[in-house]
């Protein structure tokens, strides 16, 4: 079952003016229920403009989008109320956090919704557990916490939505390998234990290729691909094509393939690359070495 549907999806920017441009033109998609989805694509490719259609921050100039079977602006009055089911992170989200409290921080989405403090305090405190996040933190300025720390803070925020889907827009942006590897590994629990929809908008392909089961190639606006992870990335030239950078493994395999090396080319993380090799080896692959 879908969660979200996009039919003829068309954006534009200024139209009727000298600066009209068309960010996204004609986007039929059906992104699956509880699916983690990697959105890709150069800067100016549309990726950020199609995500923000998917929680009505943006009306689409033309075409409909439906949010778990719901046409999104067949009442605009209600859009509210999508806003609720598809949480956005922006990226850098640390800089949208303004509470004198971690806690309420975290409360201000339970809160808008109308929810009892019994349920707005439960909801807090599960989505701070979520994101690593300890009782000690909680009566803290989020301004006191390291960066890492405000980015989880924003994301509880909402996490606590309790959202069907949850749409990261680059969401380890300007964090160190330790903290990316924590943000998105605490993100897949997350979405283990919810069993939601997760979307993930990143430049890191090494990301996308551990994290995501389905990703998004945006370009020039259109979807390019669209399909399962290890299918999109099988098309490594068109994707470098487009300037986008596959995972160092993939390249690596490309490469051994090429050269007449008995070894799948599709490969694209460092787990299949270590259960390829040893395949390869056990066949007697070493006799190509």
């Amino acid at each position: 079952m879908s969660i979200i549907k996009t039919e003829g999806l068309t954006y534009t920017y200024s139209p009727g003016t000298p600066y009209q441009k068309t960010a996204v033109s004609a986007v039929d998609l059906d992104i699956a229920q509880g699916d983690v989805v990697g959105v890709i694509g150069h800067t100016g490719s549309g990726k950020s403009t199609l995500i923000q259609h998917f929680n009505g921050l943006l009306r689409p100039t033309s075409g409909k989008v439906f949010v778990d079977g719901e046409d999104m602006w067949q009442n605009p009055k209600e859009i509210r109320r999508f806003r609720f089911k598809v949480g956005l992170v922006f990226q850098y989200p640390e800089y949208q956090l303004f509470e004198d409290t971690v806690y309420k921080d975290i409360a201000f989405g339970p809160r808008n919704m109308g929810l009892s403090e019994e349920e707005i305090d439960a909801r807090v405190r599960q989505a701070a557990a979520f994101v690593g996040l300890r009782e000690k933190h909680m009566q803290k300025s989020p301004f006191e916490l390291s960066g890492g720390q405000k980015r989880r803070v924003a994301i509880a925020g909402v996490i606590a939505m309790n959202p069907k889907v949850l749409i990261l827009d680059e969401p380890t942006a300007g964090l160190d390998p330790k903290g990316r590897e924590m943000i998105l590994g605490q993100i897949r629990e997350y979405h283990e234990e919810e069993k939601n929809t997760v979307l993930l908008v990143s430049h890191s392909m090494e990301d996308v290729a551990k994290y995501a089961k389905t990703a998004l190639v945006m370009n020039q606006g259109k979807v390019f691909l669209y399909a399962p992870v290890e299918e999109v990335f099988s098309h490594a030239e068109e994707l470098t094509g487009l300037g986008l950078s596959v995972p160092q493994v993939s390249r690596v395999f490309l490469t051994l393939a090429r050269r007449g090396y008995p070894v799948n080319p599709n490969v694209f993380t460092l787990e299949q690359a270590k259960t390829e090799l040893l395949r390869v080896l056990g066949k007697g692959g070493s006799d190509h070495a």
